[in-house]
């Protein structure tokens, strides 16, 4: 890797579905690596990637629909995550991004994740490689209890909109940078996104909490909206949102292992994630568990969510059909491999990208 950065650019990029905000590294003619973010995140967490792996890759990062600088247009969650990643197709394929129409390397982080595979499964054709970074499990984000994400309720209670927390959703809306407490972005930036303690370069941290608050919030983006339910925890997915978007009700990508195409899959995650994994601390399943969250009906009821599980149980699928896939487990890593372990992280996704070309 080259001790220099690589030149970042901005640009926006109006397609027949929005004006998506887009952030490109490297040269035109190297191939393509597309990097799709998380929740409550943007485009930015990826510059120091960019940065680096921009030396031999094409690298661009879209703000997604409602996030960061791209175009608030509502999430329709009915399509699960689709509505991401058709508007991810839209921009590679009509903004004249990536020439000539050549595959893809796709690298997903988080809620990204989920869009990637999805991609996958709608663009098998046009996706070289994937690299999974901390991804969501492929029955979405709560609200399931077994390895092949059986419901713990049929209204699927437990996930959607009504999941977040209000006094976060209140923060982001007011633009709060402070860290006076545990729901403001700062926190939860430093907090939950890497294993505490997350130091982060000098200007990195305000950069990134600047991107968070950039999210558009309310019943159509973040969080969505909610329904009643009488099952525990009390509310169950809407129609509409980010959070519904990733409700176990709409969302499942698990149909990415019978993908024809069989593109490579590197799958990096941190064995102190507090966000994705079998122990999360924003499932309500374990945080019920935990006794944080009143009336827990119990763990044959309601357990928590085996994400880690899930994805795995998935990818050996794939694997048993033909395709091939690695794991890679950080010791001591959080939810964000590419900002607490850049070396580790950029050295493994090179490597992986080298042998994928």
């Amino acid at each position: 890797m080259s001790a220099e950065p690589v030149t970042i650019k901005a640009m926006d990029v109006p397609t027949s579905r929005l004006r998506t905000h887009v952030l490109e590294s490297g040269s035109r003619e190297a191939p393509a690596l597309v990097l799709v973010h998380g929740n409550v995140s943007s485009a930015r967490f990826f510059a120091p990637t960019m940065s680096v792996l921009g030396e031999h890759w094409h690298c661009l990062a879209a703000d997604l629909r409602g996030f960061g600088l791209s175009e608030a247009i509502g999430v329709d969650a009915r399509r699960g995550v689709r509505d991401f990643a058709d508007d991810l197709h839209a921009l590679l394929t009509e903004g004249g991004l990536v020439p000539g129409g050549e595959p893809a390397h796709l690298l997903g982080w988080s809620l990204g994740g989920g869009v990637v595979l999805q991609y996958a499964i709608d663009h098998p054709a046009a996706v070289a490689s994937l690299v999974l970074e901390s991804p969501m499990s492929p029955y979405g984000f709560g609200g399931t209890r077994d390895l092949n994400g059986m419901p713990c309720w049929p209204d699927f209670a437990g996930s959607g909109g009504g999941t977040a927390s209000p006094e976060m959703v209140r923060r982001i809306a007011a633009g709060d940078r402070g860290s006076d407490d545990p729901t403001s972005p700062r926190r939860v930036l430093t907090t939950l996104y890497g294993q505490p303690p997350f130091d982060l370069p000098d200007g990195l941290e305000d950069e990134l909490v600047d991107g968070m608050l950039q999210l558009a919030t309310g019943e159509d983006f973040y969080p969505g909206d909610a329904v009643a339910s009488p099952n525990w925890p009390g509310t169950s997915p809407g129609e509409r949102g980010v959070n519904n978007a990733i409700s176990p009700r709409y969302c499942d990508v698990s149909g990415f292992a019978e993908v024809g195409s069989r593109p490579d899959v590197l799958w990096i995650r941190g064995d102190s994630d507090q966000i994705v994994s079998d122990a999360s601390l924003v499932d309500l399943g374990y945080l019920g568990l935990l006794g944080a969250v009143p009336g827990w009906p119990g763990a044959d009821i309601y357990p928590p969510q085996p994400m880690v599980g899930q994805m795995r149980a998935v990818l050996d699928r794939y694997r048993a059909a033909g395709g091939r896939y690695q794991e890679t487990v950080l010791a001591g890593c959080g939810h964000s491999p590419h900002l607490e372990r850049p070396q580790e992280f950029h050295a493994l996704v090179a490597g992986f990208l080298a042998a994928a070309v």
